[in-house]
């Protein structure tokens, strides 16, 4: 039987902030835009209590909370110390597929002859993590990516939820449809008029039926409403493309706005890149508009490449030809036309290569003393 964790930092990027400025501990905080015309990146636990939530915009946030602390966005810190969280689970299981800079799917199945159950493992990687970063992790074990993914989220923070063998079906069961991978506020409300209000309505609900409503969604939720998900963890190395996105909870219109996502989309395919030790010739940007359409925009580098900064500033440039004033659902980035990062040649790739130097140190640094002990000085101005 497979053994799938879903391993989910808690309040990833506020949590981090509030380790590197002890003053921030306990306080209802939120990273994003100083103006009150941005949006809320990640919101901590504390101001979650006020109803605040990512992708919300600040003045509503500040609404609702009147001693909220705003935070700026240090996605370079966020990137070190997703490298470092990656890096434990390197440590128990080469079959590891990531989601985000802060979340990821393990295959432990065969890691048990050296570790353990997958219970056992599932609280070593939650400890290491924690020694490792001082930070806390949500887990989820089942035997699919879908139970395991809902698992982890059930007993934030710090929890760990282990869905019993050959139980999937009844642990989704009571849980509502919305839960469903792909069920969003249109399939939900197609849902309600057929009165499939928990995952195990959908289960029980003619497969024909879901079809005819729902067209070839309506047979995968009917799967996973039943437990079945036959996808395997898939490491980077495998991959043809490497990619990230995310599906704002309110529509963004702005270009300030969205920039702040597209640079952590490109930080998380880059880190994801690197560690897969691939490179990128392709980048694309899709976006998803309020209407549902989704356009997709793509350049072609000169140099293959596996720098978040650089993925960053073309997408920045593939948002730019995108439609000026339309209401954006979602967005991604990904990074296609992989293979080994070409070597360096004349005097501009001498300074890559310095460049590449300099980060790997920093990283080792990093690795041994913990993330922001060394910054270039660009950085160190941007904490400042």
């Amino acid at each position: 039987m497979r053994a799938i964790l879903h391993v989910d930092m808690d309040a990833f990027y506020a949590a981090v902030e509030q380790r590197d400025d002890p003053g921030l501990r306990g306080l209802p905080l939120v990273v994003g835009g100083p103006s009150r015309r941005g949006v809320v990146c990640a919101a901590s636990y504390e101001a979650r209590r006020f109803g605040i939530r990512s992708a919300m915009p600040m003045v509503r946030a500040q609404a609702l909370c009147r001693e909220l602390v705003v935070v700026a966005p240090h996605f370079p810190r966020y990137a070190e110390v997703s490298e470092q969280v990656f890096s434990v689970f390197g440590e128990f299981t080469p079959l590891v597929e990531g989601l985000s800079l802060d979340e990821a799917f393990l295959d432990v199945t065969r890691s048990q002859a050296l570790f353990g159950p997958p219970a056992q493992q599932a609280l070593a990687i939650k400890r290491r993590i924690r020694e490792v970063t001082q930070l806390t992790a949500s887990v989820g074990l089942a035997e699919v990516k879908f139970a395991a993914k809902i698992a982890s989220d059930l007993r934030k923070p710090d929890g760990f939820v282990e869905v019993p063998e050959g139980r999937v079906r009844e642990f989704l069961a009571p849980l509502p449809a919305e839960r469903l991978w792909g069920v969003g506020p249109r399939t939900a409300e197609a849902l309600g008029r057929m009165r499939l209000r928990l995952i195990g309505d959908v289960a029980r609900a003619d497969r024909g039926e879901l079809e005819r409503a729902l067209g070839s969604n309506g047979p995968w939720l009917h799967d996973l409403a039943n437990g079945i998900d036959l996808r395997e963890v898939e490491p980077d190395r495998e991959a043809k493309s490497v990619g990230a996105e995310e599906t704002f909870e309110e529509d963004l219109t702005a270009p300030e706005d969205l920039l702040p996502f597209l640079h952590e989309q490109s930080l998380r395919v880059a880190a994801r890149l690197r560690r897969a030790g691939l490179a990128s010739a392709t980048i694309s940007l899709k976006v998803k508009y309020a209407d549902f359409q989704v356009a997709t925009r793509q350049e072609t580098l000169p140099v293959r490449t596996d720098d978040g900064e650089e993925i960053y500033r073309c997408a920045e440039r593939l948002l730019a030809k995108a439609d000026p004033g339309r209401a954006i659902r979602l967005t991604g980035v990904s990074a296609s036309e992989l293979g080994v990062r070409e070597p360096q040649l004349g005097l501009f790739d001498a300074q890559a290569k310095r460049r590449a130097r300099l980060n790997r140190s920093l990283d080792a640094i990093a690795e041994k003393f913990g993330p922001g002990a060394v910054l270039p000085g660009d950085l160190l101005k941007r904490k400042r």
